[in-house]
């Protein structure tokens, strides 16, 4: 019952988003933040589980909005500087609890849970820094002429 030869599935849409790097990066950062959760939730360090399901639940809204396209009908968010917040806090907030767990008493899963966090702090760095040039492409350079009648 497909009205339209245009319409593209669930799967197509998933597959297309994939394919590009956005979709790459952020399919990635999912799949960090669930084996980040698993190491530390395995470890004495059970407690810093927190920012993985907080980052993995970010990174899975917001990859739901690019595969249904939604980021394109919600105008009133900016997509880049909203993508750009999230994948700065993401760096610096997995580098600082990496440290903070093999600083503190560290056993086998919580020493992998900080090398995957800090990995992962990378990638999220990464995603940042190709976010960046979008952000600045968007901007236009302010007017320095004076206004008329002056």
């Amino acid at each position: 019952m497909e009205s339209s030869g245009s319409s593209k599935g669930c799967m197509d849409q998933f597959t297309s988003l994939i394919r590009s790097q956005r979709g790459m990066l952020l399919f990635a950062e999912i799949i960090a933040c669930i084996i980040i959760l698993i190491c530390y939730g395995a470890s004495w360090s059970y407690a810093y589980t927190g920012l993985a399901i907080f980052m993995l639940i970010y990174c899975i809204v917001l990859f739901i909005i690019f595969m249904l396209s939604l980021h394109l009908q919600l105008t009133f968010i900016h997509w880049g500087w909203t993508t750009f917040i999230r994948a700065l806090i993401g760096a610096v907030a997995f580098i600082i609890t990496a440290i903070i767990v093999l600083v503190s008493r560290p056993d086998g899963p919580g020493i992998a849970g900080a090398v995957i966090s800090i990995l992962t702090g990378i990638l999220f760095g990464y995603d940042a820094y190709t976010i960046l040039p979008s952000i600045r492409s968007t901007h236009r350079a302010a007017n320095s002429e004076p206004p008329e009648g002056i």
